[in-house]
């Protein structure tokens, strides 16, 4: 069974636009006793055109597997197999992951034996009120497609449904098949055909006439248009036609973090992020609309500011999404369809009938000429004490080319990189920003680069994500595909530790302090960790910088490293940007000892009963 399925595997194939190549560049794996006798059998002496990459951390390679099919716009992708128990259960927040940003990756855990002969095996989870349930049960809330083979034959069914999960637009993320280990190595006699070369095709979907005309009629009766350029813009390469729809009727635009990048940082009518860690002209231009144009975009609570960043009390949503659950969010009007599709035949339309937005062309210019020089001004903020995050962020942005790449996913970094980073092209800023799980990072790079090995690398990671997980800088080395991590080093949790003080505590358990014997919490001196001599440790050529020079001339001498680098940059807590004009809700205690944090409790009840749009 295993070695049908790896034969299966190999001979999938997608078709875009008349393009087809290959859809599974290969397998990521872990091997223990639930996966090694079976599917490791069949990869080792498989004579097929599959990749295997031997993963450090089962999590670790999982988020290399979805930054590898982000990277590539979804349409090549890598699947990931482990042992039972914890080698499958550390694949689980990977899963999550994936299903969150809509990003395909396949999942091939271990089982126990379906013949349930020896139970209860090495690393079983006994649930005494149902002995069909394992570890991998735990798959089924976080992927979109879970299934357990526990007959040979079911492999077929089960795969087809798999792809068909994996190559859909619109219902992809994680997709599982437990694999119990003894029926992994059972023979079938599948037919030949199932191993036919087969060609999936992601047919673009159109919009109906009628859902166009309900759009265009809802934007002919709006002068204030806003339009958010999300993820679905980069996965339907709609680029052009997002630019030629704000050009030709003159809507200004923001990003969410998945679509930065999509439209050029200095084109006139990209006013930068959006949201919570949004910019101010956006923000500003956001509070003022009476339409907000979505495209390809899941509308969660950072774009949204928690819904309270739409003011107009006339607003309304047009959303414009290949996934029907995501595009009637925000009671939007659903404009279900692929977004390179829809956005053409909709400024066709529009400009038809001689529609123009109602902006003031130079204030549009003044508001993002203002938001320009506040970039300008935190990229050259300089201290004596020590390195500001934002000029640490401008000089990288300054240092690399425009193909470059950078990997990012939680911690204080994506908001102050939502803000200040100025991408030029696409595919340029792949990050996690849909489930923000720390240890995306080192990993995220990994995959980046395997998906496009001809460009620079650069992971941004804090130092409490690169402690989670960075097990895959050695898979770097080992595949000789060279990544840069720029660890930022603040010592400790800063994006939350500023949370919690923004909301009346003083500070309680985030930053990476000695405990106090004193007060018998962690209020001690910084921990004086040496990141680059952990990195060094694994192989990895290390530098340590302390000031924008030293950080400028490791950059350049990174960039001369045949293999993989770490840059280990001392920076100040606290340093990253501020809000602009917006809002997160976060709950916030209605009874505490603290004054302070009972007055934030007021503060945030008011604006929810004041300016949040109740759905």
């Amino acid at each position: 069974m295993a070695q049908a399925l790896v034969r299966f595997l190999d001979r999938q194939y997608i078709s875009v636009d008349g393009e087809e190549r290959k859809f599974v560049k290969g397998i990521m794996g872990i091997f223990g006793h639930g996966n090694v006798t079976g599917i490791g059998e069949a990869l080792e002496n498989d004579r097929g055109g599959l990749q295997f990459i031997q993963g450090k951390n089962e999590q670790g390679m999982a988020h290399a597997a979805m930054a590898y099919a982000k990277q590539k716009n979804r349409l090549e992708m890598f699947a990931c197999t482990s042992s039972i128990g914890p080698g499958a259960l550390n694949m689980v927040t990977a899963a999550g992951t994936a299903t969150v940003n809509r990003i395909p990756v396949l999942f091939l855990p271990g089982d126990i034996f379906a013949c349930r002969q020896p139970d209860p095996v090495l690393q079983q989870v006994e649930n005494p009120a149902d002995y069909t349930v394992s570890a991998n049960d735990a798959f089924k809330p976080v992927s979109r497609y879970w299934d357990r083979i526990s007959r040979p034959e079911q492999l077929m069914a089960s795969t087809l449904q798999a792809m068909r999960v994996l190559t859909d637009p619109a219902e992809t993320g994680a997709v599982t098949l437990c694999l119990p280990q003894d029926v992994q190595c059972e023979a079938y006699d599948y037919p030949a055909d199932f191993f036919d070369r087969r060609v999936h095709y992601m047919d673009r979907r159109p919009a109906s006439e009628a859902a166009l005309q309900r759009a265009a009629e809802l934007v002919k009766r709006k002068a204030r248009p806003f339009m958010i350029v999300g993820g679905g813009v980069h996965y339907a390469q709609a680029w052009r036609e997002t630019v030629r729809f704000a050009e030709t009727l003159g809507i200004p635009l923001g990003e969410t973090q998945a679509g930065k990048g999509a439209v050029p940082w200095d084109h006139p009518l990209n006013m930068g992020s959006i949201g919570s860690t949004g910019s101010l002209a956006a923000n500003r231009l956001a509070k003022e609309a009476d339409l907000v144009i979505c495209v390809g975009t899941r509308m969660a609570d950072f774009p949204t500011a928690s819904k309270s960043a739409f003011q107009h009390p006339d607003v309304e949503f047009l959303s414009l999404n290949v996934s029907g659950f995501d595009a009637m969010k925000m009671n939007a009007l659903m404009l279900v369809a692929d977004a390179k599709e829809a956005l053409g035949r909709l400024t066709e339309t529009l400009q038809g009938a001689g529609y123009k937005a109602s902006y003031d062309a130079e204030q549009l210019r003044q508001l993002k000429a203002e938001w320009d020089r506040e970039v300008d001004r935190l990229y050259a903020i300089e201290r004596e004490d020590g390195l500001v995050q934002t000029s640490v962020i401008g000089a990288v942005n300054d240092f690399l080319g425009p193909d470059d790449v950078i990997v990012c996913a939680s911690g204080g970094l994506p908001g102050d990189l939502h803000r200040l980073w100025r991408s030029s092209r696409p595919n340029t800023y792949n990050m996690e920003y849909g489930f923000s799980c720390m240890g995306y990072e080192v990993s995220g790079s990994f995959g980046a680069k395997l998906a496009d090995p001809h460009r620079e690398v650069y992971a941004l990671v804090g130092d409490g994500s690169f402690l989670m997980l960075h097990s895959e800088l050695v898979t770097s080395l080992q595949e000789g595909r060279k990544i840069n991590v720029v660890l930022f080093d603040n010592n400790g949790f800063q994006c939350i530790h500023g949370l919690q003080r923004g909301h009346g505590s003083d500070g309680f358990g985030n930053e990476f302090r000695y405990r106090s014997p004193e007060t018998n919490r962690l209020t001690g001196g910084y921990l004086p960790i040496d990141f680059a001599a952990v990195a060094k440790g694994l192989g990895v050529k290390s530098f340590t910088a302390r000031t924008l020079t030293e950080l400028k001339e490791a950059l350049a001498a990174a960039k001369n490293e045949p293999a993989s680098v770490l840059i280990d940059v001392k920076v100040l807590p606290g340093t990253g940007t501020d809000n602009y004009e917006s809002w997160w809700r976060v709950g916030v205690a209605e009874v505490s000892e603290s004054p302070k944090v009972e007055a934030s409790y007021r503060e945030t009840k008011a604006i929810v009963d004041s300016a949040v749009r109740p759905y």
